[in-house]
């Protein structure tokens, strides 16, 4: 637990010792709530793109302050089409659970474009503002959020709540992106996150954050809860997500030779595909398309380790449109069959193979999160 490193009077210590002593009253009455998102940006209001389907102008797709609600005119307005007795009653899409080493996503009986709205409204629903989204490449990525359930619970902070946010900060941030892949007319859902955590530096003055690793078992919980808000039942959904079976054998394994442009995962290519998507979602690689005919994932990343010096720009630059030295490359992951596995490299914008020190990097984060999530 982090106190934000403000000065505090009296009264905030006394709240603080009081708040320590209620923390356990929610855990042990088994009303505690291990998730509760408060996004630390105020974004402005969110968009569906204009090849899916349009959102009227409502609360649902205006960035939340603090954990938003589905209102039922929303839900009304969706609904309107469909039978009168599935608006009292709507029949929840068909969702199924699989299961890969760590690895969960869903399977959801509905097309993307259906789906996808709703995806933006269940981040909404969660506490997170959308920082970025491309209906084209099937991505959407939340803003950073805090996890307020990490901050002392009880009666108090129902009472306080105002006053303990500007006293208390848990010092972690997460931030989740989802993927959507279509599938012989479904949808399959890949959720992954990036957390960070405020760690103090080493001489103790100062603090700075830092990211810290990846948890497959939140990315679960929120499945589930994504499950849930498609209109799953809650326990049905806990179970599923607990004892989904797995999909395959031994988890992937990735292996790459000192010095080469190239990565070898030892698994077919669905499988392969599925996985390496994962990966860079969780490098947070920038991806912009991708072709699955084709192997390709459309990917911009900015090297800066190349050595060279990054020139940032200056208030004239801005204000006249010169451009930031800083620019990022337009390059392909590619995969492909090779024998009994599948090769894995990098192309560029020409679609000829990189062999360069920014090419080994890029595998090398891949490798690396192909090898955390086994």
């Amino acid at each position: 637990m982090m106190m934000k490193r403000t000065p505090l009077s009296l009264a905030s210590i006394v709240l603080f010792s009081l708040l320590t002593g209620c923390s356990t009253i929610g855990q042990l009455t088994g009303q505690s709530e291990s998730i509760e998102y408060k996004s630390t940006v105020t974004g402005d209001p969110l968009s569906i793109p204009p090849d899916l389907t349009q959102a009227s102008d409502n609360t649902h797709y205006k960035a939340p302050e603090g954990t938003a609600s589905l209102s039922a005119y929303s839900a009304s307005q969706r609904n309107q089409s469909a039978n009168p007795a599935d608006r009292v009653l709507p029949q929840a899409a068909g969702v199924q659970v699989m299961r890969d080493g760590t690895l969960r996503w869903l399977i959801v009986d509905e097309s993307a474009e259906v789906l996808y709205p709703k995806i933006i409204e269940f981040w909404g629903n969660q506490g997170f503002t959308i920082q970025s989204q491309n209906a084209k490449a099937g991505l959407i990525e939340t803003d950073w959020a805090e996890n307020r359930a990490k901050i002392p619970e009880g009666w108090l902070r129902s009472a306080l709540g105002s006053v303990l946010d500007q006293v208390f900060d848990s010092g972690e941030r997460d931030r989740f992106s989802t993927r959507l892949e279509r599938v012989n007319g479904k949808t399959e859902v890949y959720i992954s996150h990036q957390h960070m955590e405020e760690t103090p530096t080493g001489d103790g003055t100062a603090f700075k954050w830092v990211f810290g690793k990846e948890d497959p078992g939140l990315n679960a919980a929120m499945l589930a809860r994504l499950m849930v808000y498609l209109g799953t039942d809650q326990q049905k959904a806990a179970q599923d997500i607990k004892n989904a079976s797995q999909d395959a054998g031994p988890g992937t394994t990735a292996q790459m030779a000192d010095g080469q442009a190239s990565l070898l995962v030892n698994e077919s290519f669905d499988r392969a595909w599925r996985r390496v998507g994962v990966a860079i979602d969780s490098a947070r690689f920038t991806v912009e398309d991708r072709n699955r005919d084709q192997g390709d994932y459309y990917i911009r990343y900015l090297d800066t380790d190349t050595g060279e010096k990054i020139e940032q720009q200056t208030v004239f630059g801005r204000m006249f449109g010169t451009r930031n030295a800083a620019e990022p490359q337009k390059m392909r992951v590619h995969l492909a069959q090779q024998g009994g596995g599948t090769a894995v490299t990098v192309l560029n914008q020409d679609g000829q193979q990189m062999t360069d020190a920014t090419a080994r990097r890029i595998l090398s984060v891949l490798d690396k999160n192909l090898k955390d999530a086994q």
